[in-house]
């Protein structure tokens, strides 16, 4: 059975189901398998199922992510190639008959295909398909943001998780997008799943802005994109398209946007140079301030510090109650606290020994104030 084959097989049952959320987790796995040919060769078809197809690509914006397959890769039957809805998928909305359309092929506009028929506008030809199918596949794309959460994923923080819930125009199929961001290695996008909304209630997540999580979405997956041989949760290609498409749903998401974690702390220590202890920790934290666990305790306390950072004698003296405040700040984990009382009476020694100094601080030292 050919792709093409399999795409139909496919098309022709959710067409029975008549479901917007489960057509597009089944376009955005398609997107993520399926290339160019596969494209052009729906867009010449007739079928329904083949209409159903380009609407629904459209619909999750998968113009960007279409992918040639890889001919190496094992091929996978019909059983295993059925999308996989949430847990409690809608049942079949019965309010709306299947269009069964005889007419003519679609002309293609001199936009919508390329040269030899090829598919250069997916939008334009998604567009068109919509006025050959049922009124309910007309619904995919069209969502509102009913919220947005953002948090710790685990307990010190190396992956966090963005939510954003939404549901269609029309009230129905509410649904939880959920992306795990990798903090230990650059803030990249590691997995994705859309879930019932009620998933939300085991995560522990903070209420924040939908533009601003919408924006660290899709930050996070640009740096997947920039990362060549990124690990990643063997799910989220399947989830990246639908992913990318409602966090683009939502207007004017802030890109890069800098982290309340650090303006939410006020419980800085009173002691002289806590000022500026705490601006080095802030510097060594950057843009992931969530991640914070004994590992990286040491990591500052033992290297960044001494490599980086020209410190008077009073911000060296009050760095390890400031690392403490930020500790309950974050958690307040026993094992983080234990970790500073063993690490931090070296700090001293280590910042006044010359031979750990990087070159920048070397440089800085020599230039005259």
């Amino acid at each position: 059975m050919t792709t093409y084959d399999r795409a139909i097989e496919q098309a022709r049952d959710l067409l029975r189901w008549r479901s917007p959320l489960r057509t597009e987790l089944w376009a955005s796995r398609l997107a993520a398998e399926a290339g160019q040919d596969l494209l052009d060769e729906l867009a010449r078809s007739e079928r329904p199922e083949a209409r159903l197809a380009l609407a629904a690509l459209a619909a999750v914006d998968a113009a960007d992510i279409l992918t040639p397959p890889d001919p190496d890769a094992p091929a996978t039957g019909p059983e295993t190639d059925h999308p996989t809805p949430p847990d409690h998928p809608t049942p079949p909305d019965h309010s709306e008959p299947a269009a069964t359309p005889t007419a003519p092929e679609m002309e293609r506009s001199a936009d919508g295909a390329g040269e030899g028929g090829g598919v250069t506008d997916l939008a334009g030809v998604g567009r068109e398909a919509l006025t050959w199918l049922p009124g309910w596949a007309a619904r995919m794309g069209r969502v509102r943001c009913e919220g947005a959460w953002y948090g710790r994923g685990d307990r010190y923080g190396e992956q966090v998780l963005a939510a954003l819930a939404f549901r269609y125009a029309n009230g129905k199929e509410p649904h939880l997008l959920v992306v795990g961001i990798d903090q230990a290695h650059g803030g990249l996008a590691v997995d994705a799943v859309v879930e019932e909304p009620t998933f939300l209630d085991d995560l522990g997540l903070a209420p924040a802005p939908e533009d601003v999580v919408a924006g660290r979405v899709l930050d996070a997956f640009e740096v997947t994109d920039l990362l060549m041989g990124a690990e990643v949760a063997d799910g989220l290609p399947a989830v990246r398209a639908l992913a990318l498409s409602r966090a683009r749903s939502i207007p004017d998401p802030v890109r890069h946007a800098p982290d309340e974690t650090f303006t939410a702390f006020e419980d800085l220590p009173a002691l002289p140079g806590a000022d500026e202890a705490f601006g080095a920790l802030a510097e060594f934290l950057g843009e992931r301030p969530l991640w914070w666990s004994p590992a990286r305790v040491s990591a500052f306390l033992t290297s960044w510090l001494p490599r980086e950072a020209i410190l008077g004698d009073a911000a060296i003296a009050a760095m390890p109650e400031v690392l403490r405040a930020w500790t309950r700040h974050l958690g307040d984990h026993e094992e983080t606290h234990d970790r500073i009382t063993a690490e931090a009476p070296r700090l001293p020694a280590l910042m006044a020994d010359e031979s750990l100094a990087g070159l920048a601080k070397r440089v800085a030292r020599t230039r005259p104030r």
